[in-house]
C-alpha cells in the first residue's frame, strides 16, 4: 500500500489528504492547528497535532519512509521553507509543494522541490479549458509543465485508429488511455450502459463516438488541441 504524509490541512491539504485515503493509500495528516486535525479524523489513517519545523518529531514519524510528502502549507513562506529543508535533510525525495507566489516557487525550487502546485493556477486553467471547450472533462496539470486531460472526442476522430491521428507525432501529445461505453447485462437480464477502460490503447485501436481520451502532453500543446477540437463539429 502507498503511504503519503499530508503537511497543512487548509483547504487544499484537506482535499489532498482525503482523497489519497480515498483512493486506498495510507495517509498521516499533519498541521499544528488542532481543530483541523479533529475535524479530519476518520477521513485519513491518522491525524497528528504537531509541529512541522521540528526535526525530531518528523523524524520519529517516519516522515523518511513515505512515498510522497504534500507539502500544503500556504499561510506561512517561512514555515513552508523550514519544513523543506528538514524533510529533504531527512531524506525525503518526493515532495509536492503548494505555493501562493513564483517567489514562493521559486525558493523550494532553489532547495531541491521539483513538483510545485499553484492551486488558483489551475483552477483559473481548468476554467479557462471550459469557457473553450465543452470537450475537456478533467484536467491536471503536472509539475513537470505537463497536462493531463480527458477530451471527449470529436466528431471528425470518430471511425480513425490512433495510428490515423497520429496525436504523438503530429502534436506531441500521447494518449494514455480510452474510455469507451459498454453494455453489460445485470442480473435481471437487462443491457447497462457502463463507462469502461482501454488503459493500454494501441495503434491499431478505432474511436468510437462516445469515447473519452486522456491524453498528456506539454501545456502549450495540449491547449492548442484544446483550441483545435474545440471548433470541430459535435
Amino acid at each position: 500500500m502507498s503511504k503519503y504524509a499530508v503537511i497543512g490541512l487548509g483547504k487544499f491539504g484537506m482535499t489532498v489528504a482525503v482523497t489519497l485515503f480515498e483512493s486506498g493509500a495510507e495517509v498521516i495528516a499533519i498541521d499544528s492547528n488542532r481543530r483541523l486535525c479533529e475535524e479530519i479524523k476518520g477521513r485519513v489513517t491518522v491525524a497528528l497535532n504537531i509541529d512541522s519545523t521540528d526535526e525530531y518529531t518528523l523524524r520519529e514519524q517516519r516522515i523518511q519512509e513515505m512515498d510522497a510528502v504534500v507539502l500544503a502549507i500556504g499561510n506561512s513562506l517561512e514555515v513552508s521553507i523550514l519544513t523543506t529543508v528538514l524533510l529533504k535533510k531527512l531524506g525525503v525525495a518526493n515532495i509536492y509543494a503548494k505555493v501562493d507566489s513564483k517567489v514562493h516557487a521559486r525558493i523550494l525550487e532553489m532547495i531541491g522541490v521539483q513538483h510545485v502546485v499553484f492551486p488558483e493556477e489551475v483552477v483559473g486553467i481548468q476554467t479557462a479549458y471550459e469557457i473553450i471547450s465543452n470537450r475537456v472533462l478533467k484536467q491536471y496539470t503536472l509539475g513537470t509543465g505537463h497536462t493531463l486531460i480527458e477530451l471527449e472526442v470529436p466528431q471528425e476522430y470518430v471511425g480513425k485508429s490512433l495510428q490515423e491521428l497520429a496525436l504523438p507525432s503530429r502534436k506531441g501529445i500521447n494518449v494514455v488511455a480510452i474510455k469507451y461505453n459498454d453494455y453489460i447485462s445485470t442480473e435481471d437480464g437487462e443491457n447497462k450502459l457502463e463507462k469502461r477502460i482501454n488503459d493500454l490503447p494501441g495503434a491499431n485501436d478505432i474511436i468510437e463516438e462516445g469515447d473519452i481520451l486522456v491524453l498528456i502532453g506539454p501545456k502549450a500543446r495540449i491547449a492548442e488541441l484544446i483550441k483545435e477540437t474545440a471548433a470541430m463539429k459535435n
